[in-house]
């Protein structure tokens, strides 16, 4: 077994206000280890009466007190104090999040955690970086423009990538002077209740930022009806997502969208094989395939399908689920129970469609058999209109296609409803960007797959939702422009 942090993890509170308290009904709920299926502990199950107490809160902060009076340069220092918290509990941060999500310690550790130091560094940098502009209009007046926070911001955040897809959306709004009020997801919080102390460490004005747990339906809906709210900023399923857009349009919330996907990955004859494969096997294997941004659709030119299959079984035979908390496992255990089954649903919707099962395809035994794993899986021989190549899984399985034309894989990859990530993989530059041009996804990585940084945008087309996250562009979200007029003529 691995060595793990000497972390003791405590009962949860709601931090509302920059206090720790209970949920007003008294209420909570267990979160579970899906590695092992034990209770970690138990958090407080916000209710309609936290919601109204974290939204005054919320909005108190932003309109007197210390934050609307701090100054651009202090609001990036703060950035840069939790940044530096954050470096400073890493391990914890790791253990905690690779416990309450099953994801391996490794990428916890070394992949996560990191980028979301990284994301708040870049933020920090962006406070003073945020300003309006003169503009020369006709007659005798000045005009100039302000850029400014649009208010209460609800940061609801999904369960694959609990802390780090956080960061995305809190980062950029405190660096604009946004208040946040962050609801995870009931499957994964403890690394958002890690967070609220370390603004506490840090000096965050009490009500800057508030964390409220417990069910989407209540807490998350509840945020995204509620009046006091100016913007939703939401990472989620795509059916999530038309709620959101529905609730939120009595009052006219600014609303962003990170949603689902079932991305195209496309290896041309010309492209080194095993840089392919091996962007293949991370592309859908990683995070254990529940990334919204996986490449769970492998297009594959016939003139080297079968020999581009066999070395990417090969490779996936040897991947095999094991204890998250240790150092050496690549494969952690599924988020929970109902997400196993819905994999493994989809694994028998794959065979009875007709699709070739070539690699795994059943549940794994690991540790004491309670856990939530499932072998690696690919399935070969699937037509792209199988359920199997049309519906978002989020798990391990990979549906393999084979293709004869450069643009009929091109239309193929974009016969779909979302449109979040694709890749191509070829020698010719040409072709590469030919392709790129013409695939209907937010990010096409060329010759490459799951790359991400701070500064470059990320978002979705068509049912993968809209508006950007990271970059300069996710400012845009978290500000509103506003003109003013100067008569210069007596």
């Amino acid at each position: 077994m691995a060595t793990t942090p000497s972390v003791q993890v405590k009962p949860g509170k709601l931090f509302i206000g920059g206090k720790w308290v209970e949920a007003s009904s008294g209420k909570t709920f267990p979160t579970v280890n899906p590695a092992t299926g034990e209770t970690i502990t138990v958090l407080a199950e916000a209710g309609e009466a936290d919601v109204e107490a974290a939204v005054r809160a919320a909005r108190a902060a932003f309109e007197a007190g210390p934050w609307p009076e701090m100054s651009a340069a202090d609001r990036g220092k703060l950035l840069l104090r939790l940044a530096d918290l954050v470096e400073k509990n890493i391990e914890e941060f790791a253990y905690l999040e690779t416990i309450d999500n099953g994801k391996p310690i490794f990428e916890s550790r070394y992949v996560d955690l990191p980028m979301v130091i990284e994301v708040l560094q870049y933020y920090a940098g962006w406070a003073t970086k945020i300003h309006g502009e003169t503009i020369p209009v006709r007659g005798p007046f000045f005009n100039y423009t302000l850029r400014e926070p649009v208010g209460v911001v609800a940061a609801i955040v999904p369960w694959n990538f609990p802390l780090l897809l956080a960061s995305w959306k809190v980062a950029p709004a405190l660096a604009a002077g946004n208040t946040v009020i962050w609801k995870p997801a009931q499957l994964t919080s403890l690394t958002a209740l890690k967070f609220a102390e370390m603004c506490q460490q840090a000096g965050v004005p009490d009500g800057v930022v508030n964390v409220l747990t417990g069910k989407g339906s209540v807490v998350g809906m509840g945020l995204v009806k509620h009046p006091g709210v100016d913007k939703i900023a939401l990472t989620g399923s795509t059916e999530t997502g038309k709620a959101v857009m529905r609730a939120g349009a009595d009052t006219l919330k600014r609303i962003t969208l990170e949603l689902g996907g079932k991305s195209p990955n496309i290896v041309l004859a010309d492209a080194d094989l095993d840089a392919a494969v091996k962007g293949a096997y991370n592309a859908i294997f990683y995070g254990k395939g529940e990334v919204c941004a996986a490449g769970s659709r492998l297009f594959v030119d016939k003139k080297i399908h079968d020999t581009f299959l066999a070395k990417l079984v090969e490779r996936t035979r040897k991947l095999q689920p094991a204890d998250p908390l240790d150092p050496k496992t690549r494969l952690g255990a599924l988020v929970s129970e109902e997400q196993m089954k819905k994999v493994l649903d989809y694994v028998e919707v794959g065979k009875k469609e007709g699709a070739r099962l070539v690699a795994g395809g059943a549940r794994a035994a690991v540790g004491n058999g309670k856990g939530c794993f499932v072998l690696p899986t690919i399935f070969d021989a699937v037509r792209n209109d199988m359920r199997l190549a049309q519906e978002e899984i989020f798990g391990p399985v990979l549906a393999a296609i084979e293709f004869a034309d450069l643009d009929e894989v091109i239309r193929e990859a974009n016969r779909n409803p979302y449109g979040l990530a694709a890749a191509v993989w070829t020698r010719d530059i040409r072709q590469a960007h030919y392709v790129a041009h013409r695939l209907q996804a937010g990010t096409v990585w060329i010759n490459a797959y799951n790359v991400y940084d701070p500064a470059a945008p990320f978002g979705g087309y068509k049912a993968s939702g809209f508006g950007r996250e990271l970059g300069m562009h996710a400012l845009e979200h978290y500000t509103q422009v506003k003109d003013v007029w100067v008569n210069l003529k007596d």
